[in-house]
């Protein structure tokens, strides 16, 4: 006799499971607990099996009947539907392990781990904005040209065009790992070379002109904030790093007594050595006192962390200077870069070297931290003494010959 509603509804747990009968193979089980669970009964090469088809009241009378006709029409084409379930589960799985999103932080944690912080927190935020909601749960494999082009063209259309050239970059590492691990067949951003709307150059501010070098030495000199940050000003022309790496300068990597800096540099990976102008030495001396117990020669607000990245910056504005059109903190490189030759006439491959940036060898060796070493310790405090003189006002004769080689 067919179940009823009334007597699924009506049926109550008992000590052991219990099963309700439909007809062709459906049934009911009634577990102690209370639950009411869809099941078929079939059979297929001579094996009987079961079938789960939900739970009472989820999946009722009407729906566990057209799931049974719905077995059984496999049943009648040779199909063992139980199979075929797991079959699509299977599918389904590899197809979300597979899925750009999926690539794609598999791709960051093994390919950005030892990049910068600030780099990655950008890499993942561009991706979880920018990519994710419209290709994230897409194969990775089954991703075109022509949409990868639509998603990063939102980006382009909010007039974000350096950001949508960094997207495209990033979404082309990712496709390359998919077909290093088997779960791509190409890359789709090569077709897409030249498509996106080119990105307008715009070099940050530096001065480069000695007077207004000179001018800036004394309005650093002027400066009224904290004294750490206005010992960070002194050294960031000084010093010419990069301005995350003086931010986040450790003690234990000073050694004042040899007059050296060394840290790994963020863009090389490569260990870097800044020698130290005496007037460095006794700066970060005068400092010592102060932050000498910490681990960060400038500590923030939070004694364990650095200073704020916004810090420099917010100096230079505070003296007067236009960080858009002026000077930034990163352009204490280039003045350093222009006038160390122009100026100084120091060999370009000394400065670049001091710059930790990876200069071309012609000889072909290896990314050398020592390389030019003699030349750059006395290229630093060369330069010191300028900027000494230029602060001072005092006509600097520049020294056209080179003296590093």
């Amino acid at each position: 006799m067919p179940l009823t509603y009334q007597a699924i509804k009506k049926a109550k747990p008992a000590d052991k499971p219990f099963k309700l009968f439909d007809e062709k193979g459906l049934f009911v089980i009634v577990t102690p607990a209370g639950g009411k669970w869809w099941r078929l009964k079939y059979r297929i090469a001579g094996k009987e099996k079961l079938l789960a088809l939900g739970t009472y009241p989820d999946v009722g009378l009407a729906r566990a009947r057209e799931k049974r006709d719905e077995a059984r029409k496999l049943l009648a084409d040779g199909i063992d539907p139980g199979e075929l379930r797991k079959a699509t589960k299977t599918q389904q799985a590899e197809r979300a392990a597979n899925s750009f999103e999926a690539v794609a932080r598999e791709w960051f944690a093994k390919h950005l781990a030892d990049k910068a912080e600030n780099h990655r927190e950008k890499v993942i935020r561009r991706l979880e904005k920018d990519v994710f909601p419209w290709l994230g749960g897409k194969p990775i494999a089954e991703i075109t040209a022509p949409e990868l082009l639509a998603t990063i063209r939102r980006i382009e259309a909010r007039g974000a065009v350096d950001t949508s050239h960094r997207v495209m970059q990033s979404c082309g590492q990712i496709f390359r790992y998919a077909v290093a691990t088997g779960r791509a067949e190409r890359d789709p951003t090569s077709d897409l070379r030249g498509a996106l709307q080119p990105v307008k150059t715009e070099h940050l501010p530096a001065l480069v002109e000695p007077k207004a070098v000179g001018e800036l030495l004394r309005a650093i000199d002027g400066f009224r904030g904290s004294f750490q940050v206005q010992c960070a000003l002194r050294l960031a022309p000084m010093l010419f790093v990069r301005p995350g790496e003086l931010r986040k300068a450790k003690w234990a990597d000073f050694d004042l007594d040899r007059a050296e800096w060394r840290y790994l540099a963020t863009k090389t990976k490569t260990e870097h050595i800044v020698p130290l102008a005496s007037q460095a030495v006794a700066i970060l001396r005068e400092l010592q006192p102060l932050s000498g117990h910490r681990e960060h020669v400038f500590p923030g607000r939070e004694p364990t962390k650095p200073m704020s990245d916004a810090a420099i910056n917010a100096a230079l504005r505070r003296m007067g200077y236009d960080t858009k059109t002026e000077i930034t903190g990163h352009g204490f490189r280039a003045m350093a870069r222009t006038l160390l030759h122009e100026e100084l006439g120091f060999a370009p491959e000394a400065i670049e070297h001091q710059l930790a940036h990876k200069v071309p060898d012609t000889l072909g060796a290896a990314y050398n931290r020592t390389k030019f070493l003699k030349q750059r310790t006395a290229m630093m405090q060369a330069w010191a003494d300028y900027l000494d003189k230029l602060k001072a006002g005092a006509d600097v004769i520049p020294l056209h010959g080179k003296t590093a080689a």
